[in-house]
């Protein structure tokens, strides 16, 4: 199994990394993961981008060996990262530090995209203006702002994929982060998919009740976009 492990001070986290064809450097792609953690699912879409020409990288906020389960409740892994988001912030630094001192990386090429929890965590990337970041996408993310100081001009493009019904980002929090995307003077795309909700990239999510259902339309129109940028992004 490609690992990939890498340190914030003292804690280590253990992604997977997976190399394209030829020779490097190449451009990378990090993935975000939800708030089960990193898994199989980000390492299926780490191998699926490095099918593109890209490295994609599964990164682990939570730390080694620090893992829920699917159809667990993960409040408990989550929140404290949603509560901090100053040390979420450092967290994910340390993992762009790592993939951008990697010898097949084109530390000038680095994109990240996450779902649900790793959408945020991509928008914070977005909103920490490190310039290594040129790109960062949201599938069905959260969009509170961090509140950890003014915000700098953001200097990633971002684009935003979203059920429309989902009821985690209502409407309105949607339109917020419209505003607060425009105001840091970002290139930014939203794409809304009408009847959708959360987790509609997940074949498994089947809970209508609590909001989360997979489409496969929407699914796939989302892929789409994400091509599209990517291809944009990296051209």
């Amino acid at each position: 199994m490609p690992t990939f492990n890498y340190f914030d001070g003292d804690t280590e986290c253990e992604g997977f990394i997976v190399m394209p064809d030829g020779d490097g450097p190449h451009p990378a792609v990090l993935i975000g993961h939800n708030w089960a953690g990193q898994g199989d699912a980000d390492n299926a879409i780490a191998a699926r981008l490095a099918a593109m020409g890209y490295v994609g990288v599964a990164m682990d906020v939570y730390g080694k060996g620090v893992r829920g389960g699917l159809t667990d409740d993960n409040s408990a892994l989550m929140m404290p990262w949603m509560q901090d988001r100053a040390g979420l912030r450092q967290r994910l630094l340390a993992a762009v530090d790592a993939i951008a001192a990697h010898p097949a990386v084109d530390s000038d090429r680095i994109a990240v995209i996450g779902y649900c929890f790793g959408g945020l965590c991509a928008l914070d990337l977005a909103r920490s203006a490190d310039a290594r970041v040129k790109g960062a996408v949201s599938f069905h993310g959260s969009y509170a702002p961090p509140a950890i100081g003014e915000q700098a001009p953001i200097t990633a493009r971002v684009l935003v994929l979203h059920g429309w019904i989902d009821p985690i980002t209502p409407p309105d929090a949607t339109v917020a982060l419209a505003h607060e995307l425009e105001a840091a003077g970002a290139d930014w795309q939203i794409h809304a998919y009408g009847r959708t909700a959360h987790a509609f990239t997940f074949p498994g999510a089947n809970n209508p009740a609590g909001g989360m259902m997979y489409n496969a339309d929407s699914d796939r129109r989302s892929w789409r976009s994400l091509t599209d940028f990517l291809g944009d992004l990296f051209s």
